[in-house]
């Protein structure tokens, strides 16, 4: 029950960071989880470390795959571990991806000051 009641809070979490005035916005979060990968690979940003990257491929390799750790022929709990994972894992993308889209700003930010 505890756990169910973390991952609602969680993607509440999300909800309000995603809609907060000033901050990056859905679409813009999704869009830039590939540069957010792209950089973590080349080692251009290091606001998400490695380990959290490959903890995310995992979380979507889960998702996608049709081996489960709870089988989904046992209705509820099966498919409540899966909406536990997704939640998880869009909470973290989001969450990561606004982070990046706010590091791009002040990277870009930081080249205009130079040039002018």
């Amino acid at each position: 029950m505890m756990a169910k009641a973390a991952r609602a809070a969680a993607a509440w979490r999300t909800y309000r960071e995603v809609t907060r005035p000033g901050s990056p916005k859905l679409m813009t979060r999704v869009r830039a989880i590939p540069r957010m990968v792209g950089a973590v690979l080349r080692g251009q940003y290091a606001g998400l470390g490695k380990g959290k990257l490959t903890l995310l491929g995992l979380g979507v390799v889960y998702l996608i795959s049709p081996i489960d750790v709870v089988p989904d022929f046992l209705m509820l709990i099966g498919v409540a571990d899966d909406f536990g994972v997704f939640l998880w894992l869009m909470g973290s993308l989001l969450g990561e991806s606004g982070r990046y889209v706010q590091h791009e700003r002040t990277v870009i930010e930081g080249r205009l000051e130079e040039a002018g």
